[in-house]
């Protein structure tokens, strides 16, 4: 009897993870669909605008990792003399791909293993990037990595927020916020992580108008690796 019942048991865990599994891919291709109307107000609002100003910033051969639907991709200067867009996810990849035509390659990597030699660009852009990845400190390695000396990480990143109320609002909300946002950290202390991974910061503080409130602060900027000892 207890045979039977352990394999009643696996049985329905079995089913627990396939449904689970099926409504995180059901999500993942709904997510695709509406990103772009979701982050439509926000961008209106000076996300845009933000996101030009910061890439003009960019030089050379330059990687964005988690490039999502492309909404980077108008902004890049003629600087860059070449543009590599990696999305993992596979959703997000095929909508990059039609944005991205003729402009850039586009390549399905996760940013916790890149698929580029040591030193091999000049540029690494991350918009909303390092709250989503699985291992932001594996991703910081991976992008120490890739840049050639003198090279620099350019970001705009929601982070945790400094006032108390909010960053309550953001703790308590982190479950359901990354089950919507597709594993998002609203509360992330991003500033602190590039430091513990080896990265000099020169971020200022900002706000995502328009958007909801547990992901309204931002720091903006750029971020270079320390010299190796």
């Amino acid at each position: 009897m207890r045979s039977g019942g352990d394999a009643g048991h696996a049985r329905r865990m079995t089913d627990i993870a396939l449904a689970a599994k099926e409504r995180q891919t059901w999500w993942a291709t709904g997510f695709a669909l509406i990103y772009d109307t979701t982050l439509r107000p926000g961008e209106v609002f000076g996300m845009s605008r933000r996101r030009s100003e910061l890439l003009r910033e960019a030089r050379g051969r330059t990687l964005e990792i988690g490039a999502g639907t492309g909404l980077n991709v108008p902004h890049y200067p003629k600087d860059v003399t070449e543009l590599i867009l990696t999305e993992p996810d596979p959703s997000m990849y095929r909508k990059l791909r039609r944005r991205a035509a003729g402009r850039a390659t586009v390549v399905a990597a996760p940013a916790e293993r890149l698929p580029f030699a040591d030193g091999s660009v000049d540029t690494v852009v991350s918009t909303l990037v390092l709250c989503t990845v699985s291992e932001p400190r594996a991703t910081l390695g991976e992008i120490r990595r890739v840049l050639r000396p003198g090279g620099r990480l350019l970001l705009i990143e929601h982070v945790r927020a400094h006032g108390r109320v909010l960053a309550g609002v953001q703790r308590l909300l982190r479950g359901p916020w990354a089950s919507f946002a597709r594993g998002c950290r609203c509360d992330q202390e991003t500033e602190e992580i590039l430091r513990a991974a080896g990265f000099e910061t020169d971020l200022r503080p900002a706000r995502w108008r328009a958007m909801p409130p547990v992901v309204a602060p931002l720091v903006v900027g750029r971020a270079v690796p320390t010299p190796a000892p």
